[in-house]
């Protein structure tokens, strides 16, 4: 009788209990309360207020040790009599250039100098990322090659050129060229090409205006095309129907520029090198000392370039593989169409650390005698006795070329980067 009696008062508890939550949650379901709202406490001892005030004096000290160090070298460099500031770059420099991409002359302001300077290290890291990209792109696949020689060939081009410091690969390539037989008796591997102590002469085509306009509306056209490209593969994906693109292809890019040339009534010329006493006339001359430190800076870096794209191939799946197999694709095919474009989200963001290292890498120039940036920073330098002004200007250049391939860079890898659906 008594368990009777506590069932009894147990149910109805249970009954009271789901009465109140029904009516609970018909309140809050009428009335719903508002969220509370996120307030920034600066209460007395609070951690909010404590961070506040950490970072206001870690900002203050950081401030506090410019200015300390800022006003210290203007009273040194005032009590020596040696000027600050950027005014020399107004100045004639007086400085020769050999090898200079820009027209340059003697008579030339310091800052036309330092042009100059930027111009010669963009010449290398520009070229020299586009050819260490393909050369390590195509060791890196040789590496994964079925032909054992091949493969094992690439591991040790590989394994030797990581594994000699930059700077003596660079002086290597110089006492190379250097050691090459003088113009009179330069070598000819091909007809119009001579390799000497002078350096590399190739043939040129010589780029007035009338030749940049040609080639401006071939930019343009190339790029009209590649918006239309997206077009038609936008349309095809919708209705499932291909359309040619080479028509406008072949009339954005070959006939447009043709008709912008024979318009302007633009000339086409081949310059060929000539001998003529103990120089070449003619033709484009690649320096030795701009020869040598490309080819060290291509070799070097495409050693590490050809690692990243081993390691990127072999981190797509292996049913990637065995599918494209089944389908009976060319491997050439499935590389280009099915594996590559994979591993390039495995490839971009360590390729990006070799571009930067290999345009920092640039400033070894001074070292074998290429006027880049850093060597007339120096010669400014001596000249004038404006070194921190010197110096800054060269952090300023690399930090700027730098900056703007991380920024190039990382917006490829966002724009390949996986979508979810």
């Amino acid at each position: 009788m008594q368990q009777l009696m506590r069932a009894d008062e147990a149910h109805g508890r249970k009954s009271l209990l789901s009465k109140r939550f029904e009516d609970f949650c018909a309140v809050t379901t009428d009335s719903p309360r508002p969220p509370p709202r996120r307030t920034f406490s600066l209460a007395l001892g609070g951690p909010q207020l404590k961070g506040l005030l950490w970072q206001i004096l870690v900002v203050g000290m950081a401030l506090a040790i410019i200015a300390f160090l800022w006003s210290n070298t203007v009273h040194n460099l005032s009590a020596r009599r040696i000027s600050t500031g950027f005014a020399f770059l107004g100045r004639e420099a007086g400085m020769p250039i050999a090898d200079s991409l820009l027209s340059y002359s003697p008579k030339d302001t310091y800052f036309w100098a330092f042009v100059v300077g930027i111009a010669n290290t963009l010449r290398v890291a520009v070229i020299g990322i586009v050819l260490a990209t393909i050369l390590g792109t195509l060791i890196g696949i040789s590496r994964l090659s079925a032909n054992w020689l091949l493969s094992r060939l690439a591991a040790v081009y590989v394994e030797v050129l990581r594994d000699i410091p930059l700077l003596l690969q660079l002086l290597f390539w110089y006492v190379l060229m250097q050691a090459l037989p003088a113009a009179r008796a330069a070598w000819r591997p091909i007809d119009g090409i001579f390799l000497s102590n002078r350096g590399l002469i190739l043939p040129s085509i010589p780029i007035g205006e009338g030749q940049l306009g040609v080639l401006g509306a071939a930019a343009l056209g190339a790029l009209v095309f590649y918006i239309i490209r997206r077009a038609l593969i936008a349309q095809q994906m919708r209705d499932g129907k291909p359309r040619a693109a080479w028509p406008f292809a072949l009339g954005l890019i070959v006939v447009l520029p043709a008709l912008v040339s024979w318009q302007l009534g633009v000339r086409w010329t081949i310059a060929w090198p000539e001998l003529r006493g103990f120089n070449f006339v003619g033709g484009l001359t690649l320096a030795p000392e701009y020869f040598a430190l490309l080819i060290a800076l291509v070799t070097y870096t495409s050693a590490f370039i050809a690692e990243i794209v081993r390691s990127g191939i072999q981190s797509v799946p292996r049913g990637q593989w065995d599918a494209a197999n089944a389908l009976g694709l060319r491997r050439s095919f499935m590389l280009r169409q099915i594996i590559l474009p994979q591993a390039l989200r495995v490839i971009v963001p360590p390729m990006t650390s070799q571009y930067l290292n290999l345009t920092k890498n640039s400033s070894l120039a001074v070292a074998i005698g290429y006027q880049d940036v850093v060597s007339i920073a120096n010669t400014t330098l001596n000249q004038t006795g404006q070194a921190i002004e010197a110096i800054a200007l060269i952090m300023a250049v690399f930090l700027t070329i730098s900056l703007s391939i991380s920024f190039f860079m990382n917006w490829y890898n966002a724009r390949i980067a996986l979508v979810e659906r």
